[in-house]
């Protein structure tokens, strides 16, 4: 692993495990490309919990600018930082880490804003109330996104008791009044203003079945493979989907704002690098 290059080289790189399906590196070589940064490069290192550290450390932060962080590391980073953004603090998950001229080490989460920013592209904006399938980091996040949305009463359909009570203490901590549901009810779910699923590949395939005639809003957060079963039906009902890639990017042009200091950041060429790389597959 080689974590410095030559002089003027500028650089930021994914981090987690697994990593190699990381969508992250096309989006972001696309953003450098289109905005004329020809020193930066963009990388992804297939980096766990117990090697994060050594990592972090072992980088020449006159050269690097951010990391990005997916699955492990959202939330072992937070003790390696010396800042961490009121945003991230509130769901205790970091997914942007940048290096300051200091070397400072400050830890932030694009993921709600730029989740909030894909609902808008959509043209979603206040509802009386949402579903959240599924719990966890992303969960979380969706439910920080829906407090900054407007939404009211969501209901959370979650496996087991330790997960709903999770769901409802982010809740409270958040500020959005959350009832909780098994999972075997789920189908329930589609029937909300707006579902935010947030559930691994395949989980909530079995959904697509009970897609209602007239659908509201739906927010899958997956984007390989695209369309899931669930957003296809969704689609085939007339019903507005935002998908992961909508999530990625908006998330990481945020990334790219913070790291290049440089603004407009292309969000169309980013989607479409995104778009192009996964008809690939």
């Amino acid at each position: 692993m080689t974590t410095t290059g030559s002089p003027g080289i500028r650089r930021a790189a994914v981090l987690g495990s697994p990593i190699a399906h990381s969508l992250s590196p096309v989006l972001h070589r696309a953003a450098y490309a289109a905005m004329g940064l020809d020193a930066w490069r963009y990388d992804r290192f297939e980096v766990d919990e117990a090697a994060l550290p050594g990592f972090i450390g072992g980088l020449d932060t006159a050269q690097w600018r951010g990391l990005s962080l997916t699955m492990p590391l959202k939330r072992a980073v937070i003790p390696l930082l010396d800042e961490v953004s009121d945003t991230a603090a509130s769901v205790e998950a970091v997914n942007t880490v940048v290096f300051g001229a200091d070397g400072r080490r400050r830890g932030d989460n694009t993921d709600i804003p730029g989740m909030l920013a894909a609902l808008r592209e959509r043209g979603v904006g206040p509802v009386p109330s949402a579903a959240v399938l599924g719990a966890g980091a992303t969960a979380s996040s969706a439910l920080a996104a829906l407090a900054r949305l407007g939404a009211g009463e969501v209901t959370a359909y979650v496996r087991g008791p330790a997960r709903a009570a999770e769901m409802r203490h982010w809740g409270e901590r958040l500020g959005v009044p959350v009832r909780t549901a098994e999972w075997a009810d789920a189908a329930k779910a589609l029937g909300e203003p707006l579902v935010i699923a947030t559930t691994p590949a395949g989980a909530a395939d079995h959904l697509a079945d009970a897609v209602p005639d007239r659908p509201g809003a739906l927010f899958d957060v997956l984007y390989d493979p695209w369309p899931t079963p669930l957003a296809a039906a969704w689609s085939a009902r007339g019903g507005p989907v935002i998908g992961g890639l909508d999530l990625l990017v908006h998330q990481a042009v945020l990334q790219i704002e913070q790291y290049t200091g440089r603004t407009p950041v292309p969000l169309a060429a980013m989607r479409a690098a995104g778009e192009a790389a996964l008809a690939g597959h």
